[in-house]
């Protein structure tokens, strides 16, 4: 990288805040939400407050030879938005605007700051519940959440976007306009084409909704499991029950299945469709909670409360796939044994099953760059280290994590989750991309043909 001589220029052609080493609010920009990537320091982060401001930082970055990433909330499991040359961030672009049915949200805004907003039209999108992450990041790789198995991923609600290309020119695409950039951004637009700006999306009404949390000890785990893969992805659309696995960081603490997730309609609604679970595990659970509230209260209460350890400032590891069919019972029995075995202090584990089907799997694979159209449901596995753990402890925690993942693979899709980034995938681009890569490899030739926007896992103008 290309020492730069001085940053003045980039200064003065801003509206918003160049931040360098010594500045005052370096310390706390230059981090990104996850804590296992705090020690890189970027040259710069030129905070951008308007789309001028990242053409400029990018034509900036390109005479003195400096990479750059953009960022939005900074949440990328392989530390995508970090950088020892420019971050981009658009987090002063973070306005959020409802006319008509539709919202414009600025690429800096977070999903707690955009639900809020279109709570006051009862109104909101598909989306997740963590309040900090980025809507950006989030919609450009699918977004996945409560919503979703009855208005699909977040992408599918997206209408346009703006977009700061590698040549500077900002341009603004939809089904009209740019068509391809614009059905490559739904899927594969993070770090890919260009810096998104701002977003269009089809808004819904704010359901009411029932949330529900349901516990079991280990022991029943495999029935739970069992169950869970017969139940859950098949249940009504209004229906999202994820089943996560816990291990915490204390070894002579024992693992934990919870049941989660939550039911738009009434809580004894929701209720007759738990009793279908509990039937099914011939095993009732130790703990059940219910309650009905208003969708941004029970967003609320997810980000909240949701099942887990917390752990602040920890280290996690994780690869994701996606099945098309439940696994066998070998299968299941294998992963759990290994799930238990060998903990250590220090180290937490989970596995994390969210329910796929509905409208998840009513868009046709190519309507999209999203591919992941034909699955029955995604599992995200975790290692989990605290943030002084040395080169053994996280050593050992990704072995484990690199075993646990071989087990269920052979029933797997290939598909990996790119909102979840694994630095460890040997095909990513198939994993996340499938049968679009070609396409999307073509796009990337059209719209950044000199590769300007590279990360270790971004599509390459001539290639993946």
């Amino acid at each position: 990288m290309s020492t730069v001589r001085s940053w003045e220029p980039l200064n003065d052609a801003i509206a918003g805040e160049l931040v360098l080493p010594g500045s005052p609010a370096y310390e706390t920009v230059r981090l990104p939400a996850i804590a296992r990537f705090h020690d890189t320091r970027p040259a710069a982060v030129v905070r951008c407050a308007a789309p001028a401001d990242v053409a400029e930082t990018i034509r900036f970055a390109r005479l003195s030879g400096v990479s750059a990433v953009p960022r939005s909330g900074g949440h990328c499991f392989a530390g995508h938005s970090s950088t020892e040359g420019i971050v981009i961030d658009v987090t002063p672009m973070g306005s959020v605007s409802v006319s008509s049915g539709t919202a414009t949200v600025g690429a800096g805004a977070r999903l707690d700051a955009v639900y809020d907003a279109l709570e006051r039209h009862n109104l909101t999108i598909p989306g997740g519940c963590g309040p900090t992450v980025g809507i950006a990041g989030l919609t450009l790789g699918g977004g996945l959440g409560i919503l979703g198995r009855t208005h699909g991923v977040t992408a599918d609600s997206l209408l346009a976007a703006q977009v700061v290309l590698a040549d500077g020119r900002v341009v603004d695409c939809d089904e009209h306009h740019h068509q391809e950039l614009f059905w490559a951004l739904r899927g594969a637009g993070a770090g890919n084409f260009g810096v998104v700006t701002s977003l269009v999306f089809r808004t819904l009404s704010a359901p009411a909704a029932t949330s529900f949390h349901l516990v079991w000890p280990h022991a029943h785990a495999a029935a739970v499991l069992d169950a869970w893969q017969r139940w859950a992805p098949d249940a009504p659309d209004e229906l999202a029950a994820s089943l996560l696995l816990t291990a915490a960081a204390d070894p002579e603490r024992p693992p934990v299945v919870n049941v989660f997730g939550t039911m738009l309609g009434s809580q004894a609604d929701t209720t007759m469709l738990l009793e279908e679970l509990v039937v099914q595990a011939g095993a009732d659970p130790t703990s059940t909670v219910l309650v009905h509230r208003s969708y941004r209260a029970t967003k609320r209460h997810l980000a909240e409360h949701g099942p887990g350890e917390e752990r602040p400032g920890a280290h996690p590891y994780s690869r994701s796939e996606f099945f098309p069919r439940p696994l066998p019972t070998d299968a299941v029995a294998a992963l759990l044994e290994h799930f238990n075995a060998g903990r250590v202090a220090g180290q937490s584990r989970e596995l994390d099953f969210t329910p796929w089907g509905g409208a998840y799997n009513r868009v046709p694979a190519d309507a999209t760059a999203f591919v992941h159209r034909d699955a029955r449901f995604l599992l995200k596995q975790a290692a989990v280290v605290g943030p002084d753990a040395n080169g053994a402890q996280r050593r050992a925690a990704r072995g484990w994590l690199a075993e646990s993942w071989a087990l269920v693979h052979p029933w797997g899709t290939g598909g990996a989750y790119q909102n979840f980034p694994d630095p460890d995938l040997d095909d990513w681009a198939h994993a996340y991309y499938g049968d679009n890569l070609d396409r999307l490899v073509r796009v990337k030739a059209r719209y950044d043909p000199g590769d300007f926007f590279r990360l270790a896992q971004s599509l390459r103008a001539g290639g993946e």
